[in-house]
């Protein structure tokens, strides 16, 4: 990701989807750390908030990110609460 972040940049669309398939493939391994999970849940963030000031909040690819940053958050939540108690 860096090299394409460098060379397309970093609201370049395909930018935006590799950082979005690499929060994926974080967040829904079943081996996944908490630690896998918070940078999942923060690439997600970032990207969206790169999506929606590039392309604006209802463009596409800003929706997907949002729904899964959603699907992140939540199973972050769900792997910090037995941890919790």
């Amino acid at each position: 990701m860096p090299v394409a972040r460098r060379s397309l940049g970093e609201g370049h669309i395909t930018t935006l989807r590799l950082r979005w398939v690499y929060a994926e493939a974080l967040y829904k391994d079943d081996d996944a750390t908490l630690d896998d999970l918070r940078e999942a849940v923060t690439t997600l963030e970032d990207s969206e908030r790169t999506a929606r000031r590039v392309f604006g909040g209802e463009h596409p690819l800003a929706a997907g990110i949002g729904l899964f940053l959603s699907e992140a958050r939540a199973a972050l939540r769900a792997r910090e609460a037995p941890a919790a108690a």
